[in-house]
C-alpha cells in the first residue's frame, strides 16, 4: 500500500551525499518532488484511518478535516467512548473541542476490536512520521533557498519559492517564465462532483500559499496574486544571475507589496460637501484696470441713489415716500437733516464712451442731417454779394471740395501760419 516509503527513507539518509555530488538547484527540485510524494502518502494513510475509525466515530471526519490533525485526534481518543475524559485542548481549537465532545455523546459508533484498533494506531504513527519527514525536508530546503534564491525567499518565503522552482525545473527556467505563468504554477483542476462552481476560485497556484496573499481579504486575493507573480518574475531574474546575494531587493519588494495591499484596503476619501452659493448673488469681479474703472463709473450709484438707500434711525422723523404703481418707494435721507451736506444736487453724469462707440455715435449724428439753429440761409460771396442758400448744402459743398480747389481756387483765401500771442 505504501510503495514510496522505502524510497523516502533512502533519500533522507543520503541527503548529504546529494549535497556533495549534485547541483544545488537539482537537489532542491528533487526535495520538492519528495515533499509532494509525502503529501500523497499522507492522504492515502488518512483514507485508511478514516475507513477503519468510521465504525467507532463516523462524525469525526466531518469535524476534523486536516489529515495530520485527524491522526493526532484518533491517536489521542483511541477506544475511549467518553470524550470528556480525553484532553484535546492542545490539538484543536476550543470551539472544535466543544463540538467534538458534544457530538461524541450522541454518536452511533461502537468500540473497535483490538486487532482493528492496532491497525488504526499504526496508521496514525505512520502519518505523523511522514509529517515529521516532510518538515525535515522543508527545513533543509529553506536553509538552502537562502543561498540559491535569497531575494525570492525573502519576498514570498522559502517553502513557496522552493515549490515554484521545483515545478518550473530550476531557478533559470523560473526566470524565463512570464508573470502570468508563474501565478498559476501548481494550480490543480478541482473535481466538484456536480456541485456549483460559483464560489470556486480558479488558478490558485503555489503563489496563494505565501503570507502576503493569505493575509489579504478574499476579494483582493486575485489582484494580490498578480502583483506577487510579477514581482517573483523580477526577483527570479535577479537571483538567476546573482545580482543581489544579500536579499535586500527581495525584502524591499515585500515591503512595497505589503504597502500596496494595505492601500487597496483603505476606504475611499470622503466627499467634501460644498456649500450652496448665495441665491441671486452677483459673480465676483476678479479683473481690474482701466476698463473696469470706466465700467464702474458708468454704472456706479449717484449721490441721489445713495441717499435714497440710506436709512434714518430717528423714529421721530418720518420718511418721505411716493407711490409707484402698487409699490410704496421710500426716499431715505433725501432732503433730511443729519446727512452732512447742505444741499444735494442730482447732477447729470456724462456717459463716457470708448473710441469705437464714439465713432459710431458721431457717424449716426452726421447721417441725420441736423443743422444748428444759429445757421443762416444768407451766404456772402465776393462776386454776387448776398445770396440765398441752404445751410446743409453749403456745409456739404465746402466739405466735398477737392484738395486743389481749397488751395488754388480763385475764391480761396490765405491762412495765417503764425501762432497767436
Amino acid at each position: 500500500m505504501f510503495s514510496h516509503l522505502p524510497a523516502i527513507r533512502v533519500l533522507l539518509k543520503h541527503i548529504s551525499f546529494y549535497c556533495c555530488c549534485c547541483c544545488r538547484c537539482r537537489l532542491l527540485v528533487e526535495c520538492n518532488k519528495l515533499a509532494v510524494d509525502i503529501d500523497n502518502e499522507v492522504v492515502i494513510v488518512h483514507n485508511f484511518m478514516r475507513d477503519k475509525f468510521r465504525l467507532k466515530f463516523p462524525e469525526l471526519e466531518s469535524l476534523v478535516h486536516h489529515p495530520v490533525d485527524y491522526a493526532r485526534v484518533v491517536q489521542r481518543i483511541g477506544n475511549e467512548m467518553d470524550l470528556t475524559q480525553v484532553e484535546l485542548e492542545d490539538l484543536l481549537p476550543a470551539a472544535s473541542v466543544m463540538v467534538v465532545t458534544v457530538t461524541a455523546t450522541t454518536t452511533s459508533g461502537k468500540p473497535l476490536s483490538e486487532e482493528l484498533l492496532a491497525k488504526v494506531m499504526q496508521g496514525c504513527e505512520m502519518a505523523l512520521q511522514l509529517d515529521d519527514d516532510k518538515q525535515q525536508i522543508i527545513k533543509f530546503v529553506e536553509g538552502r533557498m537562502h543561498q540559491i534564491a535569497p531575494n525570492i525567499s525573502a519576498a514570498i518565503g522559502s517553502e513557496v519559492a522552493a515549490r515554484l522552482m521545483g515545478v518550473a525545473g530550476g531557478l533559470l527556467s523560473l526566470s524565463k517564465m512570464p508573470a502570468c505563468n508563474v501565478q498559476v504554477l501548481g494550480a490543480k483542476r478541482k473535481t466538484l462532483a456536480g456541485y456549483s462552481s460559483a464560489t470556486v476560485r480558479p488558478h490558485q497556484g503555489f503563489i496563494y500559499g505565501c503570507q502576503l496573499i493569505q493575509q489579504t481579504p478574499p476579494a483582493l486575493q486575485a489582484k494580490a496574486a498578480r502583483l506577487v507573480g510579477a514581482k517573483c518574475t523580477l526577483l527570479a531574474r535577479i537571483d538567476a544571475y546573482g545580482q543581489d546575494p544579500s536579499g535586500e531587493t527581495g525584502q524591499k519588494f515585500k515591503t512595497e507589496m505589503a504597502t500596496k495591499i494595505e492601500k487597496w484596503q483603505e476606504p475611499p476619501p470622503a466627499k467634501t460637501v460644498k456649500p450652496l452659493p448665495a441665491p441671486d448673488a452677483e459673480q465676483k469681479k476678479r479683473r481690474g484696470g482701466r476698463r473696469l474703472r470706466k465700467m464702474k463709473e458708468r454704472y456706479g450709484l449717484t449721490d441721489m441713489r445713495k441717499a435714497a438707500n440710506r436709512m434714518n434711525f430717528d423714529f421721530n422723523v418720518a420718511e418721505d415716500e411716493y407711490i409707484d404703481g402698487d409699490e410704496v418707494v421710500g426716499l431715505g435721507t433725501i432732503n433730511k437733516d443729519g446727512t452732512g451736506r447742505l444741499r444735494l444736487v442730482a447732477s447729470q453724469q456724462k456717459v463716457k464712451l470708448n473710441a469705437k462707440q464714439e465713432k459710431k455715435y458721431k457717424a449716426r449724428l452726421a447721417g441725420t442731417g441736423t443743422v444748428s439753429g444759429l445757421s443762416s440761409t444768407l451766404a456772402f460771396t465776393p462776386v454776387q454779394g448776398f445770396e440765398l442758400a441752404t445751410p446743409s448744402s453749403v456745409i456739404t459743398e465746402s466739405d466735398n471740395r477737392a484738395g486743389t480747389e481749397s488751395y488754388f481756387s480763385e475764391y480761396g483765401g490765405f491762412r495765417s501760419l503764425q501762432k497767436k500771442t
